[in-house]
């Protein structure tokens, strides 16, 4: 077998041209493979980050879409959620893990010279629980700061970052809205959702506080939104027919009457993105993969015209003493080193490619042991199948008629 691969290589080495023009696809091929595969198992590693972020088994329950003369105006504009159906889901829901009211708005936070536009999350203390928010700095805010109206707050990465710089802002007063508030703690960063949207860059702080100094939405005690968490994945349905039965029930929605509500399944939703994205992923790997089925082709043209040029030289091994099948593996060999020398040299192109990706557009790339393994062990293949025709043909030659070719 070695003096195989020897005399394969030789052969290859007198016409390093052509040799290097048949790996051409191969190495194509193989580095668009790796390469494209690290991008999609990128943005599928991101989806999973943001998903994790996101928080887990989650509802979000917003106010209907209001009528006014006739007219319907945009979904969530209502205000029929309040922070009493928030409780009622919390204390008649069997299923119900936690149930957090929101209430939401733009502003200016000032600190001293500094100030910075971000959003206002008004919210209980579950929200760092159910959206998987951690404290990096100081500590969250407690249900008696809720119940007291307290003016206190926690801020995200983004907003400390741009009015603190690299400064403790725990303990620190800043101006929401003119309205003074105390810095309880800083969130840990989360970083940019696969949306582009900064992901650090708001301020929460209790929801009585926001509804009675900040903002003034619906009537007293609306909120703009109820977050449930469901007690686990198998109960989402469950807990979503649980959820609109309470609400029917507490806003005396008649049977058959349309729901002044609405429930978004937040998992079902990330989960769909998550299976886009991998979809996507299978699609840049097949499409690279084509390029790996005309690198094979080409190596089945050049093979095909190295047997048509080596002719006599197949006629004088016959003649002394070569049996087909050694004919067969000598030009299968060839095949195959072929293959394996372009996918060898497309690893490192596929790599290269892949950490510039990373580098220049900041687009997170994964490699891995089995997508090298898959993308060479392909070539291999490609070799093998690419390189039997020419070999079997090279193999029935007959050796008189070999050895009269010029």
């Amino acid at each position: 077998m070695f003096e195989i691969v020897k005399t394969a290589l030789r052969s290859l080495l007198a016409n390093r041209t052509r040799s290097l023009l048949t790996m051409l696809g191969i190495i194509i091929g193989v580095g668009a493979v790796i390469t494209m595969v690290a991008i999609g198992r990128g943005a599928a590693s991101r989806m999973e980050q943001f998903i994790s972020g996101v928080g887990s088994n989650l509802l979000l329950v917003f106010p209907g879409a209001p009528r006014s003369g006739g007219a319907r105006h945009a979904a969530g504009t209502g205000a029929s959620l309040t922070l009493q159906d928030a409780q009622a889901l919390m204390d008649e829901g069997v299923l119900i893990a936690r149930v957090v009211p929101e209430v939401y708005g733009a502003g200016q936070v000032v600190y001293g010279n500094s100030n910075w536009n971000t959003m206002t999350l008004g919210s209980t203390p579950d929200l760092t629980t159910v959206r998987e928010w951690r404290v990096s700095a100081g500590q969250p805010f407690s249900d008696s700061d809720v119940r007291a109206a307290a003016k206190v707050c926690l801020l995200g990465a983004t907003v400390a970052r741009n009015l603190f710089g690299g400064a403790d802002p725990v303990d620190a007063v800043v101006r929401i809205r003119r309205v003074p508030f105390r810095v309880m703690g800083v969130l840990a960063p989360k970083g940019p959702s696969p949306w582009g949207s900064d992901q650090d860059d708001f301020v929460v702080v209790p929801i009585t506080t926001a509804q009675r100094n900040l903002f003034r939405f619906g009537t007293r005690g609306s909120v703009r939104r109820i977050t449930v968490q469901a007690a686990s994945r198998e109960s989402m349905e469950a807990v979503q027919q649980e959820v609109r039965s309470i609400l029917r029930q507490r806003h005396r929605i008649p049977e058959g009457g349309e729901d002044d509500f609405d429930i978004r399944d937040m998992t079902q939703i990330l989960e769909n993105a998550a299976s886009s994205t991998r979809v996507m992923g299978l699609l840049l790997g097949t499409v690279a993969s084509i390029s790996l089925l005309v690198g094979g082709i080409g190596i089945m043209n050049i093979m095909l015209v190295s047997v048509s040029e080596r002719t006599r030289e197949i006629g004088i091994r016959m003649a002394v003493g070569a049996r087909p099948s050694d004919v067969r593996m000598q030009f299968l060999t060839e095949a195959v080193v072929l293959s394996l020398l372009g996918g060898g040299i497309g690893i490192v192109g596929g790599v290269g490619v892949s950490r510039a990706v990373t580098e220049l557009l900041e687009w997170p790339t994964i490699i891995t042991a089995e997508s090298v393994l898959v993308a060479v062990g392909f070539s291999a293949a490609v070799g093998v199948f690419f390189g039997f025709w020419p070999a079997w043909k090279a193999s029935n030659l007959d050796p008189i008629d070999a050895l009269r070719t010029e």
